[in-house]
């Protein structure tokens, strides 16, 4: 029997063919080509509502495109932000933020944009602060804690007036206090551990850096035990003595070390 030789090539383009043509159907059709840039927005805003901040973020960024150099451009690159932010997305939200503040320095919402900065530094940073009644530390980075600081201390001080400034305000009051009791349960740590030097150290931050809160009470009574446990009577006698005059009544005295359960915004 003859046996019939088949050529591979026209095999080969029609199946290359086929896959092109497949392609090309399975394009993702815009629905938003006839749209205006208020049906944008107004669709854009509907999603950010319902929490479906993964489809309001593309829809922002078509605003930002269909309506460049318009106040509701503007509008969009903010709200689109702030659906990053409570989509999860901070470093995405930044980055937008950034952008925002450095094309945009004279905007009338550039109080909002830096409240939101801060907002979404702060909120990563709930996490980060909850394990300290409940954990043994050593080291943590807190550097978006004071980058939070930061843009806070922005607001309220070129925006006074702003009706965001009151719970920036506080916000900052927040974290001052807990960038003080971070350095203070690092110091108990290293007590609590034998490496008294070492808690000595990071109390002494505590006081130097963070003064007027309340964290400054246990920061004393570590570093009067440190000294203490070092032999270092006259150390560990002035520091009572500084203890005394600024806490009469400390319980650290009475009663030793404590746990601080109050929630976040408890912070006196």
């Amino acid at each position: 029997m003859r046996r019939v030789k088949l050529s591979v090539q026209p095999i080969l383009a029609a199946a290359l063919l086929a896959s092109l043509l497949a392609g090309c159907s399975s394009t993702v059709e815009d629905k938003t080509a006839g749209w205006s840039p208020n049906r944008i927005y107004s669709e854009a805003k509907d999603e950010l509502n319902s929490g479906s901040y993964d489809k309001a973020v593309p829809l922002f960024e078509k605003l930002e495109g269909r309506a460049a150099g318009t106040a509701l451009a503007q509008q969009a690159q903010l709200d689109k932000a702030y659906a990053q932010y409570k989509g999860g997305e901070q470093a995405q939200a930044l980055a937008t933020l950034d952008r925002f503040i450095k094309l945009h320095p004279a905007s009338p919402a550039l109080d909002y944009a830096l409240y939101l900065k801060g907002l979404v530094n702060f909120n990563d940073n709930l996490g980060l602060f909850s394990f300290i009644s409940r954990q043994d530390l050593s080291e943590r980075d807190q550097k978006a804690a004071k980058d939070s600081f930061e843009s806070f201390r922005e607001l309220t001080t070129r925006f006074p007036d702003s009706r965001y400034t009151p719970d920036a305000r506080q916000r900052m009051t927040y974290i001052v206090n807990s960038l003080a009791l971070y350095e203070v349960h690092v110091a108990r740590y290293y007590f609590n551990r034998g490496a008294y030097v070492a808690a000595i150290n990071r109390a002494q931050i505590a006081i130097s850096d963070y003064r007027d809160v309340p964290a400054v009470e246990e920061a004393l009574y570590i570093l009067m035990r440190s000294y203490d446990a070092l032999g270092m009577v006259q150390l560990r006698d002035d520091t009572r003595r500084v203890l005394d005059t600024n806490f009469p009544q400390s319980e650290y005295l009475a009663r030793g070390f404590k746990r601080n359960t109050d929630p976040w915004w408890k912070v006196w």
